[in-house]
């Protein structure tokens, strides 16, 4: 029962925030029963539906994987959507300008992204590591200079000359080099996801490491008695979110989108940490947010059908869950650290066994 308290919890707090905004939407004067039908039929009962709610919730499980390892260890990168960008920014040079077989651009350009994701969060670990720099701040600002680096390139080096001008963008890759066509929803990218997935979990369930980094999250103190490298453990971390952020730009632009365009998906990477937080930190957990949080940005383009309700109003509700979700980690987090300091101010059981036996000795 008591494992099942913080799952109650998160969906408690889901619950309540489409509450307080269903209380806001109708002293706003919106229509309640149309913005749930368009809720409903936008992510899961119209025409192709749940195909886009798949299309979305495919990057939001695969960043949101990352984050989670990243603060199950107790480190908050919110930097997913910078990272994001860098990837889909490698990705794009590699599949336009790799000469070779079709698969082989693929596999590269899916490297490639790896990569970049990877070493654009690496410049935040290094920080926190060798500085003592918060992460979060860092992770934040590296957010904004990677969408201004997203400008500079689709603009620029990366620009499509033959384009109408109108928004910034490259040309597109071209269609054997691609993951799934414009409805996101292949085969191909859903086994990316589900191989992730699996290899998250048994790397949380069943490895040394796994297991290391959960206490790490929970008690640094006791990593550092079992010989366990604080400074390695920030660099993996990071690595890694950065790596699947970075996956999930390959995706966007050898999948649905075909091209790289300035700013695109604005919120993706922040949704994603929205999912990991409601997902438990869990690799089921995300999963099922991945889903939920895709079916909401399904239904932002359906909503326009049924309601003049503005994009503002999903934003709202999940912006009152994240509110939420962070008051009860930051609580969580908050007891987590009382109590590590209390584990520091006690002798080290290596310290107390050789206090006996010198007081044995003494006997």
């Amino acid at each position: 029962m008591r494992d099942l308290k913080p799952v109650l919890q998160a969906a408690g707090f889901v619950v309540l925030a489409f509450l307080l905004a269903a209380v806001i939407f109708q002293a706003a004067g919106y229509d309640i029963g149309a913005i749930g039908v368009g809720l409903v039929d936008g992510a899961i009962a119209g025409p192709g539906a749940f195909i886009n709610t798949v299309r979305w919730a495919l990057p939001l499980a695969v960043i949101g994987l990352g984050v989670a390892v990243c603060f199950r260890a107790g480190f908050f990168n919110v930097g997913a959507q910078g990272q994001l960008y860098t990837g889909a920014i490698a990705s794009t040079a590699i599949a336009l300008h790799l000469p070779g077989p079709a698969w082989l651009v693929t596999v590269a350009a899916v490297v490639a992204a790896v990569v970049a994701g990877a070493l654009w969060s690496l410049i935040a670990a290094v920080l926190k590591v060798y500085t003592g720099a918060d992460e979060v701040l860092t992770t934040l600002m590296l957010n904004f200079i990677g969408v201004l680096v997203l400008d500079y390139v689709a603009s620029g080096p990366l620009k499509d000359v033959k384009g109408s001008g109108q928004v910034a963008s490259s040309e597109r890759v071209a269609e054997d080099v691609r993951l799934s066509d414009a409805f996101g929803a292949s085969p191909t990218l859903i086994a990316i996801t589900l191989l992730l997935a699996a290899a998250v979990w048994i790397w949380m369930a069943r490895t040394k490491g796994g297991l290391t980094s959960k206490l790490a999250g929970r008690n640094p103190v006791m990593v550092r008695w079992q010989g366990g490298n604080p400074n390695r453990m920030v660099l993996s971390s990071f690595a890694f979110a950065g790596a699947t952020a970075g996956l999930a730009g390959a995706m966007h632009v050898l999948g649905p989108a075909g091209r790289l365009v300035s700013n695109f998906s604005p919120d993706l990477g922040f949704t994603a940490v929205l999912v990991a937080l409601v997902g438990l930190l869990s690799v089921p957990g995300v999963l099922i947010a991945a889903v939920f949080f895709g079916g909401l940005q399904a239904a932002l383009q359906y909503l326009p059908v049924v309601s003049d309700l503005p994009r503002a109003g999903l934003d709202l509700i999940q912006g009152v869950i994240a509110v939420m979700i962070t008051l009860q980690l930051r609580w969580q987090f908050k007891r987590r650290r009382e109590r590590a300091q209390q584990a520091e101010r006690q002798p080290t059981p290596a310290a107390t066994t050789t206090a006996s036996s010198e007081g044995s000795s003494s006997v």
